[in-house]
């Protein structure tokens, strides 16, 4: 490639007008996303377990067979929202789903709820790797780190104000006649079906139809990413092809589902059952805690992760992508889960959760940076979609197992040393791809002079 000029004005109003318009939008929908498929883990332990007369592995079930609904429809949506744009498809998402979220406030039988949080998965299918997909087809790939960045932090961030708030609502007990937990869900679901429909006036599917960007702007984006979709379409490599076939015949897409199956398993193993662990605080350790004291706690760790999140991607964007940027948090957070059982205290325990936290999160976003290097087009959609099957697989995996492993051993030890084992596996096999293939973006100043893509 030959030389290009440092980023011009039109560049950076592009750019923070993209970051400022559609990017908080679409982290409000993960996070309102976030918070219904995980409100099960603050009901779980305050009312519903007892309620439902629930086993550890019967709610891990619960929680994981969602993504089993998920996986059924989640390669075949997101080639739809491909095919119909993102603002039918996102929207059309985000009601079905709050429909069905708000059902769970009438559940009665661990039939119904295993039922409904399948259709959750079913409604739901579609949408994470939708939100990156359109994300990713509004700025470059130089930039793409930044602004999946700035939208993951609606995952960590739905913790840390989701948590006390379905403790605020558990609170509530008695509200129309329903238990504390009823009301939560009644709650957390409707913000679905209003963003839904608001989605559907507010999303626009490419820049070129965006009145809010400059003429002089909407041109830049749009020349700037059809100049790279040629660069990929036309390398030379089967990963770069716009083929649908190729993607899903390609090892670096699978190898990249892979390692993306270990963070989830992570991130979801601590999702679901940091609640009820932190609730076994009490036994543990003769304390006593209110829900909401609880709800506090949970949130404890995800607001580390969400600064750790803000400054690691900032970091890549500036240096570049480097596998270390997604293998390095994946040997901290391998290391630092099975050490959360030998603490002595609450506070430790907490801490050490913490770092893993951080880890899981920091890593997530410059992970899916790396798709869309290689990927453009219909290959982009079920690249995505497939990289994100297996971490769906890896939610029901670990949400399931962990529950049976703690009924089958009686604690958290061989769960969470699993958790560790995934993670270390992660960071093997990105240090494995990025020796077979170019995973690895340029020092800025580097990627200004040569623009070069991994």
């Amino acid at each position: 490639m030959g030389a290009q000029a440092p980023s011009t004005a039109v560049e950076r109003t592009a750019i923070k007008k993209v970051s400022v318009r559609l990017v908080p939008f679409v982290a409000l929908m993960f996070f309102v996303n976030y918070l219904d498929r995980t409100a099960v883990s603050f009901a779980e332990p305050n009312g519903m377990g007892q309620d439902l007369a629930l086993t550890a592995a019967q709610f891990g079930f619960a929680s994981g067979i969602f993504f089993l609904g998920y996986i059924v429809l989640e390669v075949p949506s997101n080639m739809a929202l491909h095919r119909f744009g993102a603002r039918r498809w996102l929207a059309r998402i985000m009601v079905t789903w709050g429909i069905v979220s708000l059902l769970f406030t009438w559940v009665s039988s661990s039939e119904q709820l295993y039922t409904l949080r399948f259709l959750l998965g079913v409604a739901e299918a579609g949408f994470f790797p939708g939100a990156i997909l359109f994300l990713s087809q509004w700025v470059p790939s130089r930039h793409r780190t930044k602004i999946l960045g700035l939208f993951y932090l609606a995952q960590p961030l739905t913790t840390v104000f989701g948590a006390p708030l379905a403790g605020w609502l558990i609170g509530r007990h008695g509200l129309f006649g329903l238990e504390g937990w009823r009301v939560m869900f009644l709650f957390v679901s409707l913000p679905a079906i209003i963003l839904g429909v608001v989605a559907w006036f507010y999303l626009i599917d490419k820049p070129a139809d965006a009145k809010w960007l400059t003429p002089a702007e909407r041109d830049w984006l749009t020349t700037e990413l059809a100049a790279e979709n040629a660069r990929k379409t036309g390398h030379e490599s089967k990963h770069a092809k716009g083929d649908l076939k190729r993607a899903f015949g390609s090892g670096r897409v699978w190898t990249l589902a892979a390692v993306y199956f270990g963070f989830v398993y992570g991130l979801y193993a601590l999702a679901f059952f940091l609640p009820t662990i932190i609730n076994g605080f009490q036994d543990q350790y003769d304390t006593t805690f209110s829900v909401m004291d609880k709800a506090w706690i949970t949130a404890i760790p995800y607001l580390p992760a969400a600064v750790v999140l803000f400054f690691w991607t900032r970091h890549a964007t500036r240096h570049g992508t480097r596998t270390w940027h997604v293998a390095g948090p994946a040997v901290v957070g391998g290391v630092s889960i099975p050490l959360a059982l030998y603490m002595g205290s609450p506070a430790a325990t907490v801490a050490v959760i913490t770092v893993t936290a951080c880890a899981i999160f920091a890593a997530l976003p410059v992970f899916w940076s790396v798709p869309s290097r290689f990927l453009t087009g219909a290959a982009a959609a079920a690249g995505i979609a497939l990289i994100n099957t297996a971490g769906n697989i890896a939610g029901f995996a670990s949400s399931y197992i962990t529950g049976w492993l703690k009924d089958w051993t009686g604690g958290y030890y061989a769960p969470l040393y699993l958790v560790g084992f995934f993670m270390l596996l992660s960071a093997a096999l990105m240090i494995v791809l990025a020796a077979r293939h170019r995973t690895d973006e340029p020092a800025a100043a580097e990627h200004q002079a040569k623009e070069a893509i991994g």
